[in-house]
């Protein structure tokens, strides 16, 4: 074939599945991309990662006030202050690994475009900086477990699984939503208000256990609710979680595969319609 000749690459035609054995070949790349991401979000910020701390301790604030002060809300026999910051912590993860991972291909768009990469990279790596976050946040939980005498059991070596399944449920369902964010731009709008409403469905400023025992299993669809309480017993000591946790497992896997296969499906079409 001479020089001059021109290859054209012609998308498959059928279903698709992602080659995790090219991403992990991209692995570089999901590196810089995420690093790229965790310079820009704290250059020349004059608090640095303090910032990481806001939302966790606003929501510690205003769910102190309301829930404990004013309606007396339970906190699983652990100061409530405690009980709210795990929640939010593990919250924000979800969170903001949610959002990232929703606009990344947009995020992204002239490498989309320009730059032949496995597409899954860019939400991947737009999850992996809440990592950062996550790790100044739970300095702050050590010292606050240490003023208090409030000190995790063995099953605090769980903890790395309950980060994983954090980072998995967001990675999961932001691919779904990556995906629809290519063709509309406006489901950003829709998932602001998504996050509102998953936010008061879930136990972050109140226990699961003040859930009627009759509609528990029901509740256990919601998989951050298994998430919060499986984070609360790592590091809390609270109560194990009950039988239902495994309801929430089984949700967060669903929709990490129908998150994986919706993406692969629209995959090929990302650098015409972004």
């Amino acid at each position: 074939m001479s020089p001059s000749a021109w290859v054209e690459n012609r998308p498959t035609a059928g279903r698709r599945a992602l080659d995790w054995r090219e991403v992990w070949r991209y692995r570089e790349l999901v590196a810089f991309l995420a690093l790229r991401d965790i310079r820009v979000r704290y250059k020349q910020a004059a608090f640095g990662m303090l910032w990481a701390l806001a939302q966790p301790l606003a929501g510690l604030l205003v769910f102190t006030l309301v829930f404990d002060r004013l309606a007396g809300v339970p906190s699983d026999g652990v100061p409530y202050p405690l009980f709210v910051l795990v929640g939010m912590t593990f919250w924000t993860l979800f969170s903001g690994g949610l959002s990232a991972a929703t606009a990344s291909l947009v995020a992204n768009s002239s490498l989309v475009t320009k730059v032949y990469f496995p597409r899954v990279a860019a939400p991947l790596a737009s999850v992996l900086p809440r990592l950062v976050d996550l790790s100044v946040t739970l300095v702050l939980l050590a010292l606050l477990l240490a003023v208090t005498g409030t000190l995790p059991g063995p099953q605090v070596l769980l903890l790395p699984l309950v980060v994983l399944w954090a980072v998995g449920l967001a990675f999961g369902v932001g691919l779904t939503l990556a995906t629809v964010q290519v063709r509309f731009r406006d489901a950003h709008h829709a998932l602001t208000l998504m996050v509102q409403l998953w936010l008061y469905a879930s136990p972050v400023a109140y226990p699961s256990s003040l859930v009627p025992a009759e509609w528990r299993w029901a509740y256990a669809l919601n998989p951050v609710a298994g998430l919060l309480d499986s984070a609360r017993w790592v590091l809390l000591d609270t109560r194990p979680p009950a039988a239902p946790v495994l309801v929430s497992l089984a949700v967060t896997g669903l929709l990490l595969v129908l998150g994986v296969r919706v993406f692969a499906a629209g995959e090929r079409r990302f650098a015409d319609v972004i």
